[in-house]
């Protein structure tokens, strides 16, 4: 595909200075955590993490991908509050957040603003 696009095909296909962000999340739950355990933490992470900071997300219980609500990208800082959030959890023997990627195209590098 040509590389010299104008800017509202730019626009269109989310690339250069419209790049969009977001991160993988990957949780694993502690061993013995019930069922209606593991949806309450679900119910609260969405609630508080991820609405609650202006977020969507798309994926199951162990495994999804965060990005924001509407259109444009999740900031460091939305990441970090996000780690911060997860940290705080007693029910969770590890997760994984991934850095800022492309949402679009996971395998393009991050443009540097």
């Amino acid at each position: 595909m040509a590389t010299n696009r104008s800017r509202r095909l730019r626009k269109k296909l989310c690339v250069d200075e419209f790049q969009e962000l977001g991160c993988e999340l990957t949780l694993t739950f502690n061993e013995g955590l019930s069922a209606e355990q593991a949806d309450t933490f679900v119910d609260e992470f969405l609630r508080d993490a991820i609405e609650g900071n202006g977020l969507g997300y798309v994926g199951g219980d162990d495994y999804g991908f965060v990005c924001l609500a509407k259109r444009g990208s999740v900031s460091a800082e939305q990441r970090a509050q996000i780690e911060a959030w997860l940290k705080s959890r007693s029910e969770l023997r590890e997760f994984t957040l991934s850095q800022l990627m492309d949402v679009w195209y996971p395998e393009n590098p991050v443009n540097q603003a």
